[in-house]
């Protein structure tokens, strides 16, 4: 066991988490669910939604089972909600391709959707100790910086080169503890800003830490203007019913009921009447919202409407009382929005 490995080791098994949800066994459904919402996405904020979600999906069989519906309201607030749709989808997989069972090779496991290669390799070798590389946010920073790794890690040529340390320091035992170790250090020592760097169990040799560069590496995204959009969102009500719509399933809240959108400039009650066949009474402009994504900044314009008795529904639409949609798989500002609406 090299050095590097046999000190993160130590240091695990002394200061690293060991009561996290997930690390009460090796169950590879509860490992493979915890890190495909860990992707993009902070512990303390996953745990509650991890807990309700093995609640309901108590195991592999029973979210395969479920309505993609009831899986998208669980992870209704928690973002990237295509991870939810492959989560799914994997789960069908895994009953129709494995009998149920969960595979246990890296080859396998990259072959579900929504796993790429450092979330197989994370789930082989804290589910089945198997001895293969991970490679996330945290690891990549704890790499760049031991190694004075440079350039930003999402680069193709870095991230290659990072994915050659990795691998270079895997032990031949204790596999499930090094990898544990490698996120926790990066998760509570080695942060993006101000390290603990006292703290850590690899300073000694740690190029960032002797060379004094822990603020230069590694390398952040190279920055660019978010693009902007504007929409109006209208909440269009009927007797105490609003009007959801369902997204399509590709794309931004892909297969998520949200709200009725339209170009910013277009005027509400007349778009309600040539699209919907809807007569709107009263309608009434709500507070701007911004939501921002990964790639744009989201402004809304909600708009309120209060409609004359409907005679129809078109396809792809649902009509719910204000408490019933808030039980639905929105999107966290239509959800906001609602709360909003239901409080008056």
């Amino acid at each position: 066991m090299n050095s590097f490995a046999s000190r993160i080791i130590r240091w695990q098994q002394q200061h690293g988490r060991h009561a996290l949800p997930w690390q009460a066994s090796r169950d590879p459904y509860r490992i493979w669910l915890s890190e495909i919402m860990l992707q993009q996405t902070q512990v303390a904020t996953v745990i509650p939604y991890f807990e309700r979600f093995v609640a309901r999906f108590p195991d592999l069989p029973a979210l395969a089972a479920a309505h993609e519906d009831a899986v998208l309201a669980l992870w209704s607030g928690l973002g990237y909600y295509s991870r939810a749709r492959n989560l799914h989808a994997a789960a069908r997989a895994i009953v129709s391709r494995h009998n149920g069972n969960f595979p246990a090779s890296v080859t396998a496991i990259t072959q579900l959707p929504g796993v790429g290669r450092s979330t197989a390799s994370a789930i082989a070798a804290l589910a089945f100790g198997q001895r293969c590389a991970i490679l996330d946010g945290n690891v990549k920073r704890v790499l760049a910086r031991h190694g004075g790794i440079t350039g930003w890690p999402g680069d193709k040529k870095v991230e290659t080169a990072l994915w050659q340390l990795a691998e270079s320091h895997l032990p031949r035992t204790a596999l499930e503890a090094y990898t544990q170790g490698m996120m926790d250090l990066g998760a509570l020592v080695c942060t993006r800003s101000r390290p603990a760097c006292n703290a850590c169990p690899v300073n000694a040799d740690c190029i960032a830490y002797t060379q004094h560069r822990t603020t230069e590496l590694p390398a952040p995204r190279p920055k660019k203007a978010l693009p902007e959009k504007q929409v109006q969102m209208l909440l269009l009500l009927d007797r105490g019913e609003l009007m959801l719509e369902k997204r399509p399933a590709q794309g931004i809240w892909g297969g998520l009921w949200s709200l009725p959108e339209l170009a910013f400039e277009a005027d509400p009650a007349s778009h309600c009447r040539d699209h919907f066949g809807h007569v709107a009474l009263t309608q009434q402009v709500m507070p701007q919202l911004t939501h921002s994504f990964t790639h744009f900044k989201l402004h809304i314009r909600p708009v309120q409407l209060q409609l004359a008795p409907r005679r129809s529904t078109p396809a792809g639409q649902i009509w719910l009382p204000l408490s019933s949609a808030l039980d639905a798989a929105l999107p966290a500002p239509i959800r906001t929005l609602v709360k909003q609406l239901a409080s008056h």
